[in-house]
């Protein structure tokens, strides 16, 4: 092995101020606190005994440097004031990364079951030193260390993060530094997604093309996906292959395994501009500009198609050394390969069923090549339609459901599920950045178990870890990434290395101020959502409109202020230690406010008739987008033009809508509009049609008998963006029930055919 590198990436680390309430993270399996402190001094000595702990030596040496301006002497013995390194180099099955750490009045001892443990091991321990940025310049020393045992070791065997360079590329100083961040947290594995339909980023010499036109992009999509907003700047990067290896042993000398992805068999429409013949239409093809799912893809029917990707797999496997080979497998529309004379006659040749055994085919054949060269592979869930390739092992993202499947039949899984580890998902619902949508904050990371309940004891152990994905649409520079991920990124890591029985939520939040000082120290941009105020709209019957507005912060002596000052001099205004609730009497905008952290927000009101109102549903919207129920669509609160916050939103998965609204009284109704979104590129249609009925009740004194006095339904026309859809009829009733009918299966040419359309709702106005 290689001498380490000095570490461009070094967290100033900050004591912490009561020695049984420690400050790391993950947190270690076992810790025995001690009394009193070891003084780390430029006068100590490290202690090494092979090349393994030299490097490892360094290391730490490097970290010392970068932090306290000093480093120190590498001896082979020592009496005392001394650090030393040992690495047992006799693997025991299940301990890989294993360490113990000792520290006492005298001297530190890390020992390692493996180097990689050594490693972990020093990872602690530079969390254990104190953060004195004067004291580096005034040579205040020594560093207190305070005394204990600790014993420590990973729960799973792949501990995963994902970075995205398809869609925005990122320079190599920056693809370090995030590799800095994965040892710091000790990830083991990063998957570096390197091709896409937006940009192919890595050097493959037979192929110039690839990066001579897949690398480029002629402009790019600004804004929301949609809205069709595009810049005219030219998009262009890639990694050499001398950079690719670089990047490799970067990653190695911290004990990171680096698997590179190279999308098959869609996602490939940068390949196709570069090579058109490896399409079914053989062209023309561009490099795209925009997100989403697109319909051409590898032809699977050429055998020319798999020639090229196992020249180019050739060269990929000499670059990168892992076991595995990610070959993505996900979001394949089939529309191409249904009119394709080869690929049904590949389907006809092979007696396969279908499209989706051709994607089968697919996957199997270059699973079979790529286990000839002694790798395995790695794909999204796709790879289980049609049957799954025989040595494959799952990436399971749409859910667990994959993941659950595949480790039934015995196949190894890592769990990557959108909800809660997309870390491109926000991490606030006052969200003022632009994501591509969802909400995944801290704690549901902190709290996400891979190994789902359903799983027996031996399916349970074909889970190998998980990891969080970083799409990178709506994240152009690195400090978008690094927002992106911290703290998220902390609470991971404690989910995949520490014991299930150890974590607690509680305690992680005890730490987090300290964490904070940490990021803040190293210059490292972060979420500070874990600060928000969080703002509610309550049901409530002491209003007048049937709504509330509650703020509440995790800081319950944070001083919080609601007001709201409208027309005529109107002023409303509540205040709250730690919680502030304010009845929202008239239309407008209201103001929020913590007085302790200076934070703001404000919420705008749109009132109607059913406002408020008691609202029930036919069927559940999808457990991902649940909003706040049905009350959802009656809080008052609606996404205007280029806002689109998943919270406001009912999604329903191939289902209808069917909604029924009580507005209390006998009502005169001139029209009712419903809030819908169409983004059919993430598969969100428009419905196809929707039916009002307005119903008056009957009350017989023992049953409330409710039949339609009379119907309105309008067609509806597909569109992008927020869309409201106006269903006139002037009536009068008490009962309104809304019917939206789901796009349904969504057909050939459109995006996702073949699958169930989503229908998101956002709010029903009655006037």
């Amino acid at each position: 092995m290689k001498k380490i590198l000095p570490a461009l990436f070094v967290l100033s680390f900050v004591f912490a101020k009561a020695q049984n309430n420690l400050n790391l993270v993950p947190m270690p399996a076992e810790v025995k606190m001690g009394k009193g402190n070891f003084s780390l001094s430029p006068a100590a000595v490290i202690l090494v005994k092979n090349g393994v702990d030299d490097a490892s030596a360094d290391f730490l040496n490097s970290c010392l440097q970068n932090n306290f301006g000093f480093t120190l002497k590498k001896v082979k013995t020592a009496a005392a004031n001394y650090i030393q390194l040992t690495t047992l180099q006799t693997l025991v099955p299940g301990k890989e990364g294993a360490y113990t750490l000792t520290v006492n009045k005298s001297n530190i001892s890390i020992s390692g079951q493996t180097a990689s443990g050594t490693f972990y091991g020093m990872q602690t321990l530079l969390q254990l030193l104190p953060v004195k940025k004067e004291g580096i310049a005034k040579k205040k020393y020594p560093l207190s260390i305070p005394q204990l045992s600790i014993t420590d070791y990973p729960r799973f065997s792949y501990r995963g993060m994902h970075l995205d360079v398809g869609r925005h590329y990122f320079p190599v100083s920056f693809v370090k530094k995030y590799i800095d961040y994965l040892a710091t947290y000790k990830f083991n594995t990063f998957h570096w997604h390197l091709t896409e339909d937006q940009g192919w980023r890595i050097e493959i010499k037979k192929y110039p093309n690839l990066t001579k036109v897949g690398a480029c992009r002629n402009r790019t999509l600004i804004g929301r996906y949609g809205e069709n907003n595009y810049d005219s700047t030219t998009y262009c990067g890639y990694y050499t292959q001398e950079e690719v290896k670089d990047i490799v042993q970067y990653a190695t000398d911290r004990y990171i395994t680096v698997i590179p992805e190279i999308e098959m068999p869609g996602h490939s429409t940068a390949a196709l501009a570069s090579y058109p013949y490896l399409g079914c239409t053989k062209g023309p093809y561009k490099v795209m500009d925009t997100w989403g799912v697109l319909d051409d893809v590898y032809c699977a029917g050429n055998d020319s198609t798999f020639t090229f990707l196992q020249n180019v797999l050739d060269e990929v496997m000499q670059l990168f050394p892992s076991k595995y080979i990610h070959i993505g497998g996900d979001e394949c529309p089939k529309e191409r390969w249904k009119k394709c004379p080869l690929c049904q006659l590949r389907i006809k040749n092979e007696n396969l069923k279908d499209e989706h055994g051709l994607q089968s085919y697919f996957i199997s054949r270059i699973e079979k090549y790529i286990n000839s060269r002694g790798r395995n592979i790695i794909g999204w869930d796709e790879i289980l339609e049609g049957g799954l390739a025989p040595n494959a092992t799952v990436m399971s993202w749409r859910g667990e459901e994959g993941g659950i499947e595949a480790a039934k039949q015995n196949h190894d899984v890592i769990m990557t599920p959108g909800n809660p580890v997309y870390f491109d998902h926000s991490q606030t619902k006052n969200e003022d950045s632009l994501t591509i949508g969802g909400y995944n904050p801290l704690e549901a990371v902190y709290n996400y178990e891979p190994i789902p309940a359903v799983l027996n004891a031996e399916q349970a152990k074909h889970v190998l870890g998980a990891q969080a994905n970083v799409w990178t649409e709506y994240m152009s520079y690195p400090g978008k990434v690094e927002y992106m991920i911290f703290p998220r990124i902390m609470a991971l890591s404690e989910v995949l290395w520490s014991p299930a029985a150890k974590r607690n939520w509680n305690d992680f939040e005890r730490r987090l101020p300290v964490l904070f000082e940490r990021l803040d120290a190293a210059k490292i941009n972060y979420s500070k959502a874990y600060y928000d105020i969080n703002p509610v709209v309550l049901p409530s019957a002491a209003s007048p409109t049937g709504i509330a507005w509650q703020i509440s912060s995790k800081n319950k002596n944070d001083a919080l202020r609601l007001s709201y000052t409208g027309p005529l001099r109107i002023l409303l205004q509540a205040e709250g230690t730690g919680k502030a609730v304010i009845p929202v009497t008239h239309q407008g905008t209201y103001m929020a406010m913590s007085k302790n952290s200076g934070v703001s927000l404000s919420q705008t009101f749109k009132l109607n008739k059913a406002t408020g109102k008691k609202i029930t549903l036919a069927a559940e919207p999808a457990k991902n987008y649940p909003g706040d129920g049905a009350f959802t669509l009656v809080n008052g609160v609606q996404n205007e033009k280029g806002t689109a916050k998943s919270s406001e939103f009912l999604g329903f998965l191939g289902k209808d809508l069917d909604a029924t609204i009580d507005l209390g009284q006998l009502t005169d109704i001139k029209k009712v509009t419903l809030h819908v979104l169409g983004q059919p590129g993430s598969w969100i249609y428009l419905p196809s049609n929707v039916e009002v009925q307005y119903i008056m009740s009957l009350d017989t004194g023992k049953v409330n008998i409710m039949a339609p006095t009379k119907m309105a339904s309008v067609q509806v026309q597909q569109q992008h963006g927020n869309v409201k859809i106006e269903i006139p009829g002037d009536q009068s009733c008490r009962y309104i029930r809304v019917v939206a009918k789901n796009f349904g299966a969504i057909p050939t040419g459109r995006p996702g055919a073949g699958t169930p359309a989503w229908l998101f709702v956002d709010e029903i106005e009655v006037e």
